[in-house]
Formats: structure tokens, sequence, C-alpha cells
């Protein structure tokens, strides 16, 4: 079925470079599983400090901002001379958060960049937002092959299958594909949470009820597929940390004290 979004999967837009191409970090205080997150201390800043600073020195972005929805947050932002806002709401997923922040900001593109994940790889946020040359692109995220295959068995990783062309067809917390030749050996994709949106489709989006398979899997971008949008995924081998889990502190440190020593 051809995406009603798209008239002509290889029509051209303008060059990304005459595009205006902001990026935005929702930042929740409390979270779940480990919770003040991204007001711990990594080295000598904070997670969500060490995420904005490495999202602005892309160059990539005519602007930068965090949407939270704690004061203690955007106070730790501002402070050090960023650029932070209030959520008015509460938002079921980071990109209703966004959405509302960026209502009456005037872009083309909006880049989500999840703020526990302190590590932004340039390369694959340009590649990113090169992909939204293609009228048909209207969502893009990014994935990498898994190479611990334990993990795939882990609901707390999320898997995408795509087409011939890196479009989505599902994301799930289960394992896919399924493997029931055993004499073949599919590749795994893990879903990094890093999307890229055109601004209408996002608004569009949180006009949209949850549907059954984002409230089932907890996964957001469902919501799209839908709603009939594929995702466009780039492929990425960027290997970054994430922090889930106080554990992850110890692994960002290291891998950290890695990239000065390199």
């Amino acid at each position: 079925m051809i995406n009603k979004f798209c008239q002509k999967r290889n029509g051209y837009h303008s060059a990304t470079d005459q595009m205006k191409k902001i990026a935005v970090i929702p930042a929740r205080y409390a979270a779940v599983r480990f919770p003040y997150k991204l007001m711990q201390k990594l080295a000598n800043k904070t997670v969500i400090r060490h995420t904005y600073d490495n999202t602005v020195a892309t160059g990539l972005f005519d602007d930068v901002f965090v949407v939270t929805d704690s004061e203690i947050i955007l106070n730790e932002i501002v402070s050090h001379g960023g650029k932070a806002l209030m959520s008015k709401r509460h938002h079921e997923s980071g990109s209703d958060r966004i959405a509302e922040a960026v209502e009456n900001i005037d872009t083309d593109i909006i880049l989500n960049v999840q703020g526990d994940e302190p590590f932004v790889n340039r390369n694959a946020l340009k590649t990113l937002l090169d992909t939204f040359c293609d009228n048909c692109v209207q969502v893009a995220s990014i994935m990498k092959p898994f190479t611990d295959m334990d993990l795939v068995q882990n609901p707390n990783y999320v898997k995408v299958v795509v087409d011939k062309n890196n479009f989505s067809l599902l994301f799930s917390r289960s394992v896919i594909p399924y493997v029931r030749e055993n004499t073949y050996m599919p590749i795994y994709y893990e879903h990094i949470g890093v999307y890229a949106f055109r601004k209408n489709t996002l608004l569009q989006f949180t006009k949209w009820e949850m549907t059954p398979l984002e409230i089932s899997e907890k996964i957001e971008c469902l919501r799209y597929l839908e709603n009939g949008i594929p995702l466009k995924m780039v492929l990425t081998d960027f290997s970054g940390v994430k922090i889930d889990v106080p554990d992850d502190l110890n692994k960002a440190e290291a891998y950290l004290n890695a990239l000065k020593n390199n």
C-alpha cells in the first residue's frame, strides 16, 4: 500500500540545508527505572547537560531546546547558558511534549534527541536529517544491528523490521522476526530512540488517539505505523550508552574516559 502522505516515492524536496532545523530534548525528571537520572553527575556535568552540549556541538541545528516538566532541569540548563522550556501539560510521550513546545516555533524539521542518551553522534544525525530530501519521508529514526544476541530477547530493547527501502514495517519489544526456518539467520536491528519529523506530521501525531499496538507495547512510534506513516530508518553502527538504570552511569563513565583517551 502506498503511504497516503507520499504522492511520489522518489519526489524530492529542496535540499535540507535550506530547511530550518531544530533539535528538542524532552526531559522528564521522574523516571520509573532510574528516578532523577538526568540530574546524575557524569564526570563534571549532569547527564542532561552532556546531552544538550553535545547536541549543540554538532552544528547541525538552527536552535536546540530542552523541554521539561521540572524546574530543576530547566534551571540546570538555563543557568549554564542553554535554552529550556517548561511543559504546560502532562504528556504520554516525548513526541507529545515536543509538539506542544514547537507548535509556535517557525521550523521545517524537528529532531528529537533523547535526554538519557548523552553521547550524540553527528554523522548519524546528519544522515537522519538528509533523509528529508525525499518528499515521502515524514518521520525518520535510527537503527543499528544487534551485536549481542542475548539483548534481542530483552524487552527493554526495541526491535524493528524494515522493507527493502529501509521503511519500518513493525516495532516490537518481542523478538522480530521470528525464525521458523532454522537454516536462515536474519539480521536483528535495535531501534535507537532518536526521531526526526516534519513539523506538520508531528502536530498531526498529537491529534490522534493512542493506538492499540502503541498501548500494548509502550512504543510511541507505533502510532505513526497504525495511522499509515512508515518511518524511514537510518542504519548506524554507532554505540553510545543510554542511561536506563544506575549501572549505566558506570558504563557511561568508562565510555567517556575512552573518548578522552582517544
